[in-house]
């Protein structure tokens, strides 16, 4: 779904997943101090919006989700993990009830398969999902913004920041109040710098929950049964996962950045070492300069140096080995 916001002056399209809102508007690090600073705004219109409504609403995602939400208090917002039965990660939740409705927003594209997966688990519980991707855009307020918030709109407050679930057709009046306008490279910036993970971006088909630091965040491990929940609790009890989430600081000499993938190894075995991970996240930060995020081997060296293809690098403890 292509953003109005994409006619603002300088924007420039965002590719792959995120194609239809603004990679930037013509500034990528005038965009990333705002965003730090607790001004403007980003647009996050491309991501699936799914709303669930109905009595059992809570009760019931408590059997479904990684996350205790059954005493969810009105207006608290919290992220839930779907998996599969063997414990791979499926779809990353980010969630807020106003008392009625828990809205959620997705990444953009998976919000069918999603809503294919709950309409199957309804039975007999008192529910109702809906997908509102067309009728409600998130836009994101970072930490510290004064930006208004208009009457009525649900928002999820987090320590990064605010997610609204705006009226799309509001999209276009709110941008004109709550500017300047940050692009989706500058919120990535920021997420790289806070470690925080992104489905399908540090995720494959195999992530399980405790290589991204996700427990705890995401997953309560108090709580009763989910789908792949015997993973979660083996591994959390008798074992160690077999990768670990780590941020990289890159050589700023280069002029390109390891995309998505790129391979790792150890630098002392050179360019033609083994395998040791991937970079799964590559941004320019306009304070710390090239920086990622990467999944390793769970027995890297937490002080090797790395080499990601010809970049050097080195690394910093997100998830402990």
């Amino acid at each position: 779904m292509k953003s109005p916001l994409l006619s603002l002056p300088g924007a420039v399209s965002a590719e792959g997943v995120d194609e239809g809102v603004a990679a930037h508007y013509g500034d990528l690090f005038r965009e990333q101090r705002a965003l730090a600073d607790g001004t403007g705004f980003v647009d996050l219109s491309h991501r699936g919006v799914v709303a669930v409504t109905g009595d059992d609403r809570l009760s019931w995602l408590h059997l479904l989700l990684t996350q205790h939400v059954t005493d969810l208090p009105v207006g608290v917002a919290t992220e839930a993990l779907i998996l599969s039965a063997h414990g791979h990660i499926e779809h990353a939740l980010y969630l807020v009830d106003d008392g009625v409705t828990v809205w959620m927003h997705t990444e953009p594209g998976p919000q069918d398969a999603l809503i294919a997966y709950l309409e199957s688990m309804k039975f007999f519980y008192r529910v109702e999902v809906a997908d509102r991707t067309s009728d409600f855009a998130v836009v994101h307020l970072p930490a510290g913004s004064i930006a208004p918030v208009p009457v009525g709109v649900v928002v999820r407050e987090t320590a990064y920041g605010r997610d609204l679930f705006l009226p799309r057709a509001d999209l276009e009046s709110y941008a004109e109040k709550a500017g300047p306008a940050a692009g989706l490279l500058a919120y990535e910036a920021l997420r790289v710098e806070h470690h925080r993970p992104r489905l399908g971006f540090e995720t494959d088909h195999r992530t399980i929950p405790h290589e991204l630091g996700w427990i705890g965040t995401a997953v309560h491990l108090q709580k009763g049964c989910y789908r792949g929940q015997e993973t979660v609790a083996r591994v959390q009890n008798l074992g160690k996962p077999p990768r670990r989430l780590v941020f990289l600081h890159l050589d700023g000499s280069e002029v390109h950045l390891p995309g998505h993938g790129t391979e790792l190894r150890l630098a002392e075995e050179g360019e033609e070492g083994r395998k040791i991970g991937f970079i799964t996240t590559s941004v320019r930060h306009h304070e710390l300069g090239p920086i990622a995020l990467a999944l390793v081997k769970r027995n890297v060296p937490l002080d090797a140096p790395l080499l990601a293809d010809t970049t050097a690098a080195a690394q910093e403890v997100v998830v402990e080995p």
